[in-house]
């Protein structure tokens, strides 16, 4: 049978049931159905169809492109992550080499800046007091000045601790947060690599293509067919054998074909018959 054949299916084909090759009419016949494997290519994703790349009656080899879906999608999200995978990386470049020289000496400078600040403060309660003891200012003169030095310690404080955190460096707790975001992303990111394959439909066996259900422009819904392949090395034929023939039949029993368009079974020009490989009760 020609390749030709294999895309007008289906035919109706009968099966003439005999132990020779006799025509007659008071042969038995079973009716039936050439068919062959159907692969249907699922959407994926929810985008249009931007181009074909195959026509029907095409046959193509496993790993052949069928379609492309619109990317523009998956291509912006996939450069967001590429983004923030590039930031995370310099995050972790950054702890591992530790504080530049330049943040520590403003460090060292701000500690000095408020110790001095701390120094002015500390007079100025016992100047505040004595004064509000001659009776030449009033007590809050005296509670503002207190709250000035308790703001400066406190500022000190800070700025000491921000200063001993430059010196002491990175931990390890900070740099495997860093690495595990890192992780994280280029995990995401390879799964964006997978959904941004599945924008092109490939062929997943050898075949012909049959029927190619949508048109450039549309937009199929996920799991939606979008082209199916006829695949198998050559179509077979499904036959109903009635109950009444059933018994006299076993695998290997020979039989003929009939084809509708054709006037003579298959095989007859050559003098053959086909065996049967299978058979079901009715």
């Amino acid at each position: 049978m020609s390749r030709k054949v294999l895309l007008t299916l289906p035919w109706l084909a009968q099966l003439a049931l005999s132990t020779a090759c006799s025509t007659s009419e008071d042969v038995p016949r079973a009716v039936g159905q050439l068919e062959s494997d159907r692969v249907e290519i699922s959407a994926d994703v929810a985008e249009p169809i931007d181009t074909i790349l195959v026509r029907e009656g095409q046959a193509v080899v496993t790993g052949d492109p069928l379609l492309d879906q619109n990317r523009a999608r998956i291509d912006a999200r996939t450069a967001e992550t590429q983004a923030a995978l590039a930031q995370s990386q310099a995050r972790l470049d950054e702890l591992t080499r530790g504080p530049r020289k330049e943040l520590v000496a403003a460090a060292r400078a701000n500690v000095e800046g408020a110790r001095r600040e701390l120094e002015f403060r500390s007079i100025e309660p016992a100047r505040a007091t004595s004064v509000f003891e001659r009776q030449l200012a009033a007590r809050e003169t005296v509670d503002q000045a207190q709250a000035a030095l308790d703001a400066a310690q406190a500022n000190l404080a800070s700025l000491k601790a921000r200063l001993d955190e430059l010196l002491e460096g990175t931990t390890v707790e900070e740099l495997r947060q860093a690495e595990s975001a890192i992780d994280r992303i280029e995990a995401q990111l390879a799964l964006m690599h997978i959904d941004a394959a599945r924008h092109r439909s490939l062929a997943p066996v050898d075949g012909i293509v049959d029927s190619i259900l949508f048109e450039p422009g549309e937009r199929p819904a996920v799991g939606q067919p979008m082209l199916i392949l006829l695949t198998g090395e050559q179509p077979y034929a499904r036959i109903w054998v009635p109950g009444s023939v059933r018994v006299g039949i076993a695998p290997g029993t020979t039989a003929q074909v009939f084809v509708d368009g054709l006037a003579e079974p298959l095989g007859v020009q050559r003098g053959s018959v086909y065996p049967l490989l299978r058979a079901h009760r009715a």
